[in-house]
C-alpha cells in the first residue's frame, strides 16, 4: 500500500518508488481520495525526473496527473467542491488515469459526451460536468502550467440546450409533494422556494452564513458571486426550529451505514442522494414534469405576482442582467390580461330591451 495513515495522524502519507528511487512524506491531505490523487500527481512528477536523469524524453502529463492537480489548485475551493470532484473522477475513469493530456482529440472528446450522454442526463447537464470540465483542465494546463495541451474545437462539442420551461408548483401538487419529502430533503426544498435559491446554494449553506439580527442570508452562487437575500418571516420560521448538528444546515439522518457513515449519523444533504429522492417522491405524489430547480422557478412565479417588482426579484434570485428576470415577465402579463378581462366585463354597458322585446319575452 502507497498511501496510509499513521497511528492518531489526520493526514495520510505515501511511500513509492520509481525506477530505485523512493519517494515519501505527507500527502497533506485528510481523506482518501485527495491523498491518492496527490499521490499520482508525485509519481508523474518522480517519473518525469527519472527521464531526465536517464536522458529519455519527457513523455508529458497524464491526464490522471492534470486532474489531479487541477482539483488541488481550483476545484478543491469551488463552493460546490463535490460536484466538481464527482464530474473529475467521471473524466478520470472514462479516459484513464495513464492517457497523456496531449493526446486528447476531438474525435475523444466526441465520444466522451456520446458516453456521458448514454447516462441519460440532459444536454445542459453533459455540458457543465463533462465538457466544460475537460475543457478548464486543458486550459490550465496550456495557459498557467505551460505544458503540452491538445488544441480542442470546443463549439463543436457543446451540445444545443433546451429551452427552458418555467414550471410553476401549484398548490395541490404542493401538498402531496411534501407530504412524501423525508425529513432533511423536505426542509432543503422548502427553503429553495421560499428563498428562490439554487440546489448547490441549498447544499452548502451553512449557519454561519445567516445573519439572524440583519435579517439576510450571505448566498455563493454560480460564478463564485456573492449576494444577500433576506431572510424572511417564513424564512426564519423554517429555519430556526432545525437542528445545528452540522456546520451545513440541511443534514438527515443515515439510514443504511457505509464506509463513510454509522447508521444513524447526522450527515449533510448530498445532491445525488437528493435527486434520487425528490425523483422518487414526485413519481409517488402524481407531480409529472417537475425539477428541483422548478422550486426556484415557483418562488420566483409568486414573488412577482405579488409584488410586481422585478428589480427586487433580479437581486433576490442573483441575475447579473435583468433580461434574464424578464423570463417571469409573462407572469405579470398574464394576471393583468386576467384583471383587464374582468374590469371589461363589469364595465360592459347593457342594453335595455324595447317595448316589443319586453312584451315578446314575456308572452313566451
Amino acid at each position: 500500500m502507497s498511501i496510509w495513515k499513521r497511528p492518531g495522524q489526520d493526514t495520510w502519507s505515501y511511500d513509492f518508488t520509481v525506477r530505485g528511487h523512493r519517494y515519501s512524506g505527507n500527502t497533506g491531505a485528510t481523506t482518501r481520495r485527495e491523498a491518492e490523487r496527490t499521490e499520482a500527481r508525485l509519481k508523474d512528477e518522480a517519473r518525469t525526473e527519472a527521464r531526465k536523469r536517464a536522458g529519455q524524453p519527457a513523455q508529458g502529463l497524464t491526464l490522471g496527473a492534470a486532474i489531479s492537480r487541477y482539483w488541488l489548485e481550483v476545484g478543491e475551493h469551488h463552493t460546490n467542491s463535490d460536484s466538481t470532484l464527482y464530474d473529475l473522477a467521471w473524466l478520470e475513469r472514462h479516459f484513464g488515469k495513464t492517457r497523456l493530456l496531449a493526446s486528447v482529440t476531438d474525435q475523444d472528446v466526441a465520444a466522451m459526451v456520446a458516453a456521458r450522454r448514454g447516462d441519460g442526463i440532459s444536454p445542459a447537464t453533459v455540458n457543465r460536468t463533462a465538457t466544460a470540465r475537460l475543457r478548464a483542465v486543458i486550459t490550465r494546463a496550456r495557459d498557467v502550467w505551460k505544458v503540452e495541451a491538445p488544441h480542442i474545437t470546443w463549439k463543436n462539442h457543446m451540445l444545443r440546450e433546451r429551452q427552458e420551461v418555467m414550471r410553476e408548483l401549484s398548490a395541490e401538487e404542493e401538498a402531496a409533494l411534501f407530504a412524501h419529502l423525508a425529513p432533511g430533503y423536505a426542509e432543503l426544498c422548502r427553503f429553495s422556494m421560499l428563498s428562490g435559491c439554487r440546489l448547490a446554494e441549498c447544499l452548502d449553506l451553512e449557519w454561519r452564513l445567516i445573519d439572524w439580527h440583519g435579517e439576510y442570508i450571505v448566498i455563493t452562487g454560480k460564478g463564485e458571486k456573492t449576494r444577500h437575500v433576506p431572510l424572511s418571516s417564513a424564512l426564519r420560521a423554517m429555519l430556526w426550529p432545525l437542528p445545528r448538528a452540522h456546520a451545513r444546515v440541511f443534514t438527515h439522518r443515515i439510514r443504511r451505514g457505509s464506509i463513510h457513515h454509522k447508521r444513524g449519523d447526522i450527515a449533510p444533504v448530498e445532491e445525488e442522494a437528493l435527486n434520487s429522492h425528490f425523483a422518487r417522491v414526485c413519481k409517488k405524489a402524481g407531480v409529472v414534469n417537475f425539477r428541483f430547480h422548478d422550486l426556484r422557478h415557483t418562488f420566483a412565479t409568486r414573488f412577482l405576482r405579488a409584488t410586481g417588482d422585478m428589480r427586487a426579484l433580479q437581486i433576490i434570485l442573483g441575475h447579473s442582467s435583468i433580461e434574464t428576470t424578464m423570463r417571469y415577465a409573462h407572469v405579470t402579463a398574464a394576471d393583468a390580461k386576467r384583471r383587464m378581462d374582468a374590469m371589461g366585463a363589469a364595465e360592459m354597458p347593457t342594453r335595455k330591451p324595447t317595448d316589443g322585446e319586453a312584451g315578446l319575452a314575456k308572452h313566451k
